[in-house]
Parts: C-alpha cells; sequence; structure tokens
C-alpha cells in the first residue's frame, strides 16, 4: 500500500482497502467505503475554498488517513495496531453484527483516537487555536453528506425508510450524532497533546486508546435487550459483504 502524498492518494488507498474487503469478503469494507465518502467530500470542501488554510486541511486529512491506513496494513499482515482498531476489525469477523454497528466502530476508533493526535501533529503548540475554525467546518461537511449517507442505509434496510418518514427526519443524525460526539472529543484531545511535552504524549494516548476501546465494547456488545431490537434488523440485510458494500458506496 501506497503512502498518500495527496487527498486522492488517500481515496486511492481507500479504494484498495474496499476491492480487498470485497475478495476477501470482509466487513471492514464497510468504514472504508464510508471514509471513502467522507474523503471525497472534504476534498471537494478544499477545491471550493470553503476552509480558511486548505493547504492545512489537506496535510491534516493526510496524516489523519495515514493513521487508519497504517493500522489497516499492521492488523491485515498480523502486525501490532493500537487496542481501538484491533477492537474494531476483530469485530468485523462478527457475522451478527449489522452494517451500522460497523460504522460507528469505525467512526469511533478512527476520530476519538486519531483524529485528535493527528490535529495536535499538524498544529502543534499554540498554532492548535488557529485550527480550531476549519476544524469545526467539517463538521458542516459531513453533516450535508449524513443524508445521503442515510438514504444507502435505507436500501440496506429497507424498514430504516419507513421509520425515517414516520419521525420526519428526527433520527437522520444517528450516524452524524456519533461523528459530531467524536469530533468534539477529539478537539479536547488535540489541545492537550498539543502542549504535552513529548515524554507524556505516548502516556496519554494509551489512556485514551483505552477508553476508545470501551466505548467500542458498548458499540459491539450493546446489552441484551439492544441486540434482541437490533436483530430484526440483521436478518434482513443482505448477506453478501460485497452487496452492502455497493448500497454504501451509492
Amino acid at each position: 500500500m501506497i503512502q498518500p502524498g495527496s487527498i486522492q492518494g488517500v481515496v486511492d488507498n481507500l479504494d484498495l482497502i474496499i476491492a480487498w474487503s470485497k475478495t476477501h469478503q470482509s466487513r471492514m469494507g464497510y468504514f472504508a467505503t464510508l471514509y471513502r465518502r467522507m474523503t471525497v467530500a472534504v476534498m471537494q470542501a478544499i477545491q471550493n475554498k470553503v476552509f480558511d488554510d486548505g493547504p492545512r486541511m489537506e496535510q491534516l486529512d493526510i496524516v489523519f488517513a495515514s493513521r487508519y491506513l497504517q493500522a489497516w496494513e499492521w492488523y491485515t499482515h498480523q502486525q501490532h495496531c493500537s487496542n481501538a482498531w484491533y477492537t474494531t476489525f476483530e469485530a468485523c469477523k462478527n457475522d451478527k453484527l449489522i452494517v451500522l454497528q460497523h460504522l460507528m466502530a469505525g467512526v469511533n476508533a478512527h476520530i476519538n483516537l486519531d483524529l485528535g493526535i493527528a490535529a495536535a501533529q499538524v498544529a502543534p503548540g499554540d498554532a492548535i487555536f488557529s485550527l480550531q475554525q476549519d476544524f469545526d467546518k467539517i463538521n458542516d461537511v459531513i453533516a450535508s453528506l449524513m443524508q445521503a449517507v442515510q438514504e444507502s442505509l435505507c436500501r440496506i434496510w429497507l424498514p430504516l425508510r419507513a421509520i425515517v418518514s414516520v419521525t420526519n427526519h428526527e433520527q437522520d443524525a444517528v450516524l452524524n450524532f456519533s461523528i459530531g460526539s467524536a469530533r468534539k472529543a477529539a478537539w479536547t484531545n488535540a489541545v492537550a497533546l498539543a502542549f504535552l511535552p513529548s515524554a507524556m504524549r505516548d502516556t496519554h494516548i494509551s489512556t485514551i486508546d483505552s477508553a476508545v476501546v470501551t466505548i467500542a465494547g458498548r458499540i459491539i456488545d450493546p446489552g441484551t435487550m439492544m441486540s434482541v431490537l437490533l436483530y430484526p434488523v440483521h436478518a434482513m440485510e443482505a448477506a453478501s459483504v460485497t452487496e452492502n458494500i455497493d448500497l454504501l458506496r451509492q
């Protein structure tokens, strides 16, 4: 896998992961597909000069994505990756989880762990504060994408369309809320990491990693009652990983 030197390089790497996931019928392709859609949206926002500092946002996107790409490569080659990504990737072997659980587990690992680290790396020290406005603008970019993602989820689980219609789209933010909440936590972590001495940074990252694993556990095993409620969703989803990936990509 190449190390991306541009956002287009990130997209190309995600295409490789998606193709690999189809070949191996791996549910790791679900988050990769969602992440590709987000990356393309951010790339278009940079091209449309939505951000105050486009070049810095491209650098952040590349550093951020590289953490996911490296974790995926290490995991698939039986090498050590962060506990958060290991837990998330291992869950992809679980055929009892619904597509949304896999998406939320990926969002949890990547944003709650990786984003703060990447932001602090791109804007260390006082520079972190000049990044905040553009950092917050990505929330708007992602929010604009979530309706389309929900449409994809409706194709995977058809009754969702009826539920959304009845609730007047009040629930169209399940993923969006998850991402928005995670990004708030990521910003807090980014500020802390931006000012921590390098000798203390690894310890703090390990603490974040452990907290993210705890959240992942709740997503993967939400309890007996929620698991019962999710069972009919799972039963109505396509058994084919490839089909679900294609639906997510539409």
